[in-house]
Parts: structure tokens; C-alpha cells; sequence
């Protein structure tokens, strides 16, 4: 189950120049899945990732960051689900690096010119030999429109593939831009767990790159959270392939930088909360906003709290307004000198607090009425200040629980 959300629709789906992607199925883990997935990137293409701050993070992980810092130009990536090849030791690694060894060979290539991906379950062996066979199969099936089939190909327990595009004009060129998620459960932004791809024909100084996928990556997926774990090997990573023929963007601040940053941060955002909406069990999609701080990393904070707290996400699945719970929930996010008579608390366009108590003219008719709707923005006011934050999150159901207690079956 998923909130208003729909399958991406191929058509819709942009094609990047410069990038062609094949699927196909390794059974990796079980038989008739699609579960490995080839990019293949012209030359000239620039690449940029970030990656999960969980300090057992996975082999992949790893060999990206250490592929990523040579500075080698990465002209491919694969992907494989069914298996996280996390909490493998010395073997893991060697498994990532046996798949890099594999595509490279594959497209005559050097091993440090690919990045290499996994998703799935943690603490067991990495099947190389199943990928290996793939390959083949996964390169002859390279196509430039095939973004519907990768973000299937790259889903764990998502009920839906996630992709986004849009385009724009600079400077009277058509740029075009395509993304792709996964991800519905161990989600807590740290940097964001989940595989993210997104590419754009723009040309843009390779250089501006890494800042701008952190920027994106602040602006988005670290703006989500469903059960509040930090995975093993979220990766975002972010593609330019200066194939749309717009003047080279040489700086993030000028018109055209900031035009583009717009229109990525537009794509990653949707695919973020793409991922909430599609939560392991989740009913509801929420938004919180907390403003009026002193600076923006106490709205974090309170963002986050909020966001995390099992109470405050079962009353939201019971349609419960206990909303005593996000209160509760402010004052525990480490904020010292809070204080709480100056707190404002809305649903939506019911004001339920005023001044740290409950609005004299608060109905609780009127708070389940906001609480039965799936989706729901909670608006924090702390009187502190100018700063404010949003986070996006959902409900917490049984179905989550069932569907973590089965994970392995």
C-alpha cells in the first residue's frame, strides 16, 4: 500500500543523452525478478555521489567512495538487489570489487572507472558468480529509455518503481532531467536510506558536482524518515553528462546555476517523498514543519523528533488526535532553553495549542478530522526566531511490523 502514489508511466520518462541503462534478471536472490541493472555513461560524463554516514557501511559503499576520490572518470554503475553485500568482512569487498573487475572487462574498461551498488539483505555473501552471468544480458539490453524498467529493477520491498523527470530551457537549449529511487523501510536521513540516480543532459563544471548532489541531498532525502534506522549502503548519486549543447555552468549562484538547481532539487524531492509514501505499511504522509527558531538545526531537531516518535506515528494510524505526543515529542528534541509557553501547535487549519496550552476553541472533532485525512501537515511554531525546517514522514501500522518480521522469508 502506498499514499497517492502511481507507477511512473515510461513514456513520461525522459531519455539523458549520454546514458543508457539495461535490466535484466541474475536471480540474486529469488528466480523472475529483475534484480540487476547496467548504466553505461558516454565519455565526458560527470559523476558525484553521497553516501550513508552508518559506520558499518557496506562493501559497494565503500568501493564507490574509493573509485569516486581517484578522480578516475566513472563511465558505468551496476546495480544489484536481493543482497545489501553489507556486514561481509574482507570478502564483501572483494565481491564489489570482483563486479567492478567483471563490467569492466565486459566494456573494456578499467575496474576503477565503475560504481558498484547493492540492496538487500545484510550479512550474506554476495552471489558474483549470478552477476557475473548477468552482465551480458543486462549490457544487450541497454536502451536510453529505459528509466521505468531500472527503477523496477532496483526495488527491495517498494510496492511501486519510483521516476520523475522535467525539463527546461537554458539559454535556448532543452535540458532534460531523470531520476530514480528506492526505498520504503530503514529509512532515517543520515545521509538518506535509500539508491538514488539522477542525470541530466546540462552541461555543468564537473567540479560544481559534488557540492551540488550534498546540496540536493540536504534539500531532499535528508528530509525524510519513515523508522528512524540509518541503513548500511544508501548512495545518491548524481550524473551530468553536458550532452543538452546549453553554455557550461560554471557556477551554482549564477541565473542558469540556480535554474538548474531548482528544477534537480524539484526531481529529488519528488523521489524522496516518493519513498515516504511508499513506507513499509504506511497509510499517511506527513509533513512537518517546525518554524520560528532561533537557527535551523533547532527546527531540525524538533522536525525530527517529531517525525520519529512511535507514539506520535500510531496516533496518526488510529486517526488518534493525542496530540500531547508532539509536544512531548518538541520538548525532548534537545532544545535547551525551550520554552514552552511561547509554542503554537496546527494541524493543518486547526490551531490545537496556543502559547505552550490547548486552544480554547480547539475541538477534538476537529483534530480527528485532520487526522483521518492521508495526507497531513503538522506545524510546530516555536517563537523563537526566523529559522524554520520541514521534514516529510509517515504513519508507523502493523503492516510494518509484518512486513519486517517477514523481510527474510
Amino acid at each position: 500500500m502506498s499514499v497517492n502514489l502511481s507507477a511512473p508511466v515510461a513514456a513520461d520518462l525522459l531519455a539523458i543523452n549520454g546514458v543508457r541503462i539495461g535490466v535484466t534478471e541474475a536471480g540474486v536472490r529469488k528466480a523472475n525478478r529483475k534484480d540487476l541493472t547496467v548504466f553505461l555513461l558516454d565519455e565526458g560524463t560527470a559523476v558525484a555521489g553521497v553516501f550513508t554516514q552508518n559506520r558499518f557501511c557496506a562493501a559497494p559503499v565503500q568501493v564507490c567512495r574509493e573509485h569516486l576520490s581517484a578522480g578516475t572518470a566513472i563511465r558505468a554503475m551496476v546495480v544489484n538487489t536481493g543482497n545489501a553485500n553489507a556486514g561481509t568482512g574482507a570478502a564483501g569487498l572483494a565481491n564489489a570489487r570482483a563486479t567492478c573487475d567483471a563490467l569492466a572487462k565486459e566494456l573494456d574498461l578499467k575496474p576503477g572507472q565503475i560504481l558498484p551498488f547493492s540492496t538487500g539483505v545484510i550479512m550474506e555473501e554476495l552471489p558474483v558468480d549470478r552477476i557475473v552471468a548477468g552482465m551480458p544480458k543486462a549490457i544487450a539490453a541497454a536502451k536510453a529509455d529505459n528509466w521505468a524498467t531500472a527503477a523496477e529493477g532496483i526495488m527491495t520491498t517498494d510496492t511501486l518503481p519510483k521516476a520523475f523527470s522535467r525539463s527546461l530551457n537554458l539559454g535556448g537549449k532543452t535540458v532534460s532531467i531523470t531520476g530514480i529511487s528506492k526505498g520504503a523501510g530503514m529509512i532515517r536521513p543520515n545521509m538518506a536510506t535509500m539508491l538514488g540516480f539522477l542525470a541530466t543532459d546540462a552541461a555543468i563544471a564537473p567540479e560544481l558536482l559534488q557540492p551540488l548532489v550534498k546540496e540536493l541531498a540536504d534539500g531532499s532525502f535528508n528530509r525524510v524518515t519513515i523508522d528512524g534506522d540509518t541503513s548500511t549502503n544508501d548512495s545518491f548519486v548524481l550524473i551530468a553528462t553536458g550532452k543538452a549543447g546549453n553554455a557550461q555552468i560554471g557556477s551554482l549562484t549564477s541565473s542558469e546555476g540556480k535554474q538548474l538547481k531548482a528544477a534537480l532539487l524539484e526531481v529529488a524531492q519528488k523521489l524522496a517523498q516518493a519513498i515516504v509514501r511508499d513506507g513499509e505499511g504506511a497509510t499517511k504522509f506527513i509533513t512537518v514543519k517546525v518554524e520560528g527558531g532561533k537557527n535551523e538545526e533547532e527546527c531540525r531537531l524538533a522536525a525530527y523528533s517529531i517525525a520519529h516518535s512511535p507514539l506520535v506515528k500510531t496516533a496518526f494510524f488510529a486517526s488518534d488526535p493525542n496530540l500531547g505526543r508532539i509536544l512531548a515529542a518538541v520538548g525532548y528534541a534537545g532544545i535547551a532553553d525551550l520554552d514552552q509557553t511561547k509554542i503554537d501547535l496546527y494541524l493543518d487549519d486547526v490551531h490545537v495549542v496556543v502559547d505552550g496550552g490547548r486552544n480554547p476553541s480547539y475541538r477534538e472533532e476537529d483534530g480527528q478530522r485532520v487526522m483521518k485525512q492521508q495526507e497531513i501537515t503538522v506545524r510546530v511554531a516555536l517563537g523563537r526566531g526566523d529559522a524554520a525546517q520541514t521534514v516529510w514522514t509517515c504513519d508507523l501500522s502493523h503492516e510494518y511490523v509484518t512486513i519486517n518480521a517477514d523481510y527474510r522469508s
